[in-house]
């Protein structure tokens, strides 16, 4: 049995299994982008990015809005933290690896509204409001993913955790002469 983290969550990259899961079943592709704007058709950034530890960032999926998400660093890490970077110049890191983010998409589908004050409840109903099938896509995405079920208060903290991680190593600049550094999508004040 491979070795987990705290959270339940492979010590080892499972980026690369779970990409090709998504490649190769368009339904679970289908169901990840409708429960999390998470669409592996769009891997087109808006612009190119560095960081400043200087690892490599790998464009994974986009969402409607223009945002990038990002596996960052080489391919045989243990685990490859994924950076979102939004088409407004807000960026950052969401989790420990990709089955930790798709983890946390299942089970806080609007992750870019929980912010540490956010009332989970209320976040929870507007996106049963908005799709009425969310406990099936949820059921049929952890089956396939094989990714543990977590609560959103879970999803919350490793995503609020993550994101604590982003600066300074992981913000990103825009590849061109006078750009400015990313903004943190959630700051720490946002997270208390």
């Amino acid at each position: 049995m491979p070795a987990t983290t705290p959270s339940g969550m492979p010590d080892t990259d499972p980026g690369q299994d779970l990409l090709r899961l998504l490649a190769d079943r368009p339904d679970v592709a289908h169901d990840l982008d409708l429960v999390a704007d998470f669409d592996i058709t769009r891997r087109d950034p808006v612009e190119n990015l560095s960081i400043p530890a200087g690892l490599p960032l790998t464009v994974i999926a986009g969402d409607a809005s223009g945002g990038s998400y990002y596996l960052v660093g080489d391919e045989p890490a243990a685990r490859r933290p994924v950076l979102y970077a939004d088409s407004e110049g807000g960026a950052s890191l969401i989790a420990a690896d990709l089955a930790e983010a798709v983890a946390i998409f299942i089970a806080l589908a609007w992750w870019r509204d929980a912010t540490g004050g956010t009332d989970l409840a209320e976040l929870e109903a507007e996106i049963r409001e908005n799709e009425p099938d969310i406990d099936e896509l949820r059921d049929r995405l952890l089956a396939a993913t094989g990714v543990p079920a977590i609560s959103p208060e879970q999803a919350r903290e490793l995503l609020l955790a993550a994101a604590a991680r982003t600066a300074p190593d992981f913000v990103p600049i825009a590849d061109f002469d006078g750009a400015s550094p990313y903004e943190l999508l959630f700051t720490p004040s946002a997270q208390a």
